[in-house]
């Protein structure tokens, strides 16, 4: 016998779109042997119903025959040859009325009732199995969208629990009736060949007792050749009867799994992430606008191929292309309340898709694997092992940038010295460089609290939810939101993404802000905190102001007095630091070091913040006001705006700036 297609009772409970598309085939499959049956069984029935008229026709005829000796015939005499021939046929047709009667009753119970069964029993089962199955799928779907909506603070733990029992409850329910329609759709590929050969054996058997009886007009090689498909039946039986065996024992196996299984994030507490990742498949939810103001969250199976992250929603045979992975980056965001949601940025800095995983683990293995495949490791000729090397240190795990060292071992001390005596020319500012670097200890205290998010003030948001504030979907700021904007003579936008803060000892030295960067991405690193709040960096000639992109709040303001120390790091040339100088209520002093993630170059920030310290410098003195004002390009609006390309300062390295030491 042929190999038997099968559903593999494995895949039930992932339930993939590429089980969905086996299952619709063998839906397909059933479909068309139930049209198949009912139409075999008309046939049948029509047989059968042939057989029955003539049972009753040669019973009719029967009578017929010996009712011709009462008929009063004006012409009858000399019949009773006719009429005693006419009683012989009688006997024979009474005779032959007999063995159609058996052969009817036979093909009753032979040809007609095992179709019927098949009919009403598998077919029918599988029907029932097919609609509980698709009930179990849509409750299953209900449930995870209701789990899906739980919000991320403040939420009720005990709604939580009851969310999760009944997520576990509809999951369960599904793997049970799709083990069991996948059973009976197993199981029916056997009982389809069976059905179909059964009827015709009894047919043949009836009609060969019949022919026996009546004329033996069967040879005895169709009796053989009906023995061995009685005998092929007989063994597609045996195989049924163990299939069903192993199918019951492997349900029972599945079934008996622990109920995490079905539970999502049951192990929030402390979840195994694979951070090497460089392929990963699962259903998200994807966000979608459907207005301006509105969105829907669709469950969709994701997976990435190469440097795609593809889509395959259920019954498709094959999957989309969603975003292209090389070169971009990922990170956890918040949005509508939903927990466990991320974004993709695409290379140039907008922003790309969000979606939504079901669980923690799920969540941060998605984003590692993501940028992996940013990496374009997956081109490598060993990608485990490569991904393996880059994610040694949790460092790697978190951002792109390649090294942490304080300083670029190419800068001699020789060098150093160089600089150190050099002197301000041409109105340009030269930091002292330090004799040797400080230790870690000196700059940061141990165990200074790093705080990764920026905290709206009171009265901000006070004022943000007194009424709705129209966005400018040009990202300009309105006239009366930042009134200091149109008097001040430098007006410079960077998009930047804020990523911790933390107090330290000294601003004498640029080694501060290096430091900073370190702790804050390793603290990242270490506990797994993935979110940052993108804001608007805005730097005019009187301070440094943080925006919020959508309201147009202002987050945080510095002033550019009370910023004595700046730097872009000096490897990865987004990263970027400043320290501020922060009066007490005791009358001291505190330090704090802010570092952001910008889309643009660093140094850039670092030389609009500069060239704002030196307008500040020479305002009072018109004619150095007035010289410094010429070297720098106007806008159509009369703001002045800084060059792409700035040039260096002296020492080749215009990231650093000591602010206390600017002069005009």
């Amino acid at each position: 016998m042929p190999a038997v297609d099968k559903l593999l009772l494995e895949e039930a409970l992932q339930d993939s779109p590429q089980t969905r598309s086996l299952l619709s085939v063998f839906e397909e499959d059933a479909g068309t042997l139930t049209d198949y049956t009912n139409q075999l069984l008309q046939a049948m029935q029509r047989v059968y119903g042939a057989q029955n008229e003539m049972c009753l026709a040669t019973q009719q005829l029967s009578k017929q025959l010996l009712a011709y000796e009462k008929q009063n015939f004006a012409l009858g005499k000399g019949d009773e040859e006719v009429i005693s021939t006419l009683h012989y046929f009688s006997k024979v047709v009474d005779e032959l009325n007999v063995l159609h009667t058996e052969l009817a009753k036979q093909l009753a119970d032979t040809m007609v009732l095992p179709i019927i069964q098949f009919r009403e029993k598998d077919l029918t089962e599988v029907s029932t199995l097919k609609d509980l199955f698709g009930l179990a799928s849509n409750e299953h779907d209900l449930s995870m969208a209701k789990y899906s909506r739980l919000p991320k603070k403040k939420e009720n733990e005990k709604v939580k629990t009851e969310v999760g029992k009944e997520v576990a409850a509809a999951r369960r329910k599904q793997h049970l009736s799709s083990l069991q329609y996948y059973c009976a759709l197993n199981a029916l590929q056997y009982r389809k060949r069976m059905a179909m050969m059964e009827p015709m054996i009894g047919f043949a058997h009836g009609q060969i007792n019949f022919f026996k009886k009546g004329a033996e007009m069967f040879s005895k090689h169709m009796d053989s050749f009906l023995s061995s498909v009685a005998d092929m039946v007989q063994s597609i039986q045996v195989e049924l009867e163990a299939e069903a065996e192993k199918m019951r024992v492997s349900q029972q196996e599945f079934l008996s799994v622990d109920e995490s299984v079905y539970t999502p994030d049951s192990d929030v507490a402390a979840p195994q992430i694979n951070r090497n990742l460089i392929q990963k498949a699962g259903y998200l939810n994807l966000r979608n606008k459907t207005g301006l103001v509105t969105t829907t969250w669709e469950r969709l199976y994701f997976f990435t191929q190469g440097g795609n992250l593809m889509c395959q929603p259920r019954g498709a045979v094959a999957g989309g292309l969603i975003q292209d992975l090389d070169n971009c980056s990922v990170m956890a965001v918040d949005c509508e309340d939903r927990r466990y949601c991320f974004q993709i940025t695409t290379p140039n800095g907008k922003s790309g898709i969000i979606l939504q995983a079901e669980s923690r683990k799920e969540n941060e293995e998605w984003i590692c694997a993501i940028n992996n495949i940013s990496r374009q490791i997956y081109l490598t000729d060993n990608p485990e092992a490569v991904a393996i090397k880059l994610n040694q240190t949790a460092l790697q795990a978190v951002t792109p940038i390649t090294s942490f060292g304080k300083k670029q071992e190419s800068s001699c001390p020789s060098q150093n010295l160089k600089n150190s005596e050099m002197e301000n020319e041409n109105d340009k500012i030269v930091p002292k460089a330090t004799a040797s670097l400080p230790e870690a200890e000196e700059l940061i205290a141990p165990g200074t609290p790093i705080q990764f998010d920026i905290v709206l003030p009171a009265t901000e948001f006070l004022d943000q939810n007194r009424g709705s504030r129209r966005t400018n979907p040009f990202g300009e700021t309105e006239d009366e939101s930042f009134p200091e904007a149109e008097d001040s003579l430098l007006q410079q936008m960077f998009l930047v993404r804020f990523l911790g803060s933390m107090a330290v000892k000294t601003d004498s030295t640029t080694e501060v802000i290096y430091e900073a960067m370190r702790q804050v991405l390793a603290a990242r690193a270490i506990h797994n905190i993935f979110r940052m709040t993108e804001s608007h960096l805005m730097v005019t000639s009187q301070s440094l102001r943080l925006i919020d992109p959508q309201t147009q709040v202002s987050r945080a303001n510095f002033e550019l007095t009370s910023i004595t120390q700046f730097a872009a790091h000096q490897e990865n040339k987004r990263l970027v630091g400043f320290v501020i100088r922060i009066p007490e209520s005791t009358g001291e002093e505190s330090l704090s070091t802010y570092i952001f993630e910008s889309n643009s170059e660093g140094e850039k920030i670092c030389y609009a913040i500069n060239l704002g310290k030196e307008i500040i410098e020479v305002q009072k003195d018109p004619e150095a006001l007035a010289q410094l004002m010429l070297s720098i390009p106007l806008t159509n609006d009369g703001k002045y705006v800084l060059l792409n390309d700035q040039p260096d300062d002296n020492d080749g390295n215009p990231s650093e700036h000591r602010g206390a030491e600017s002069e005009a």
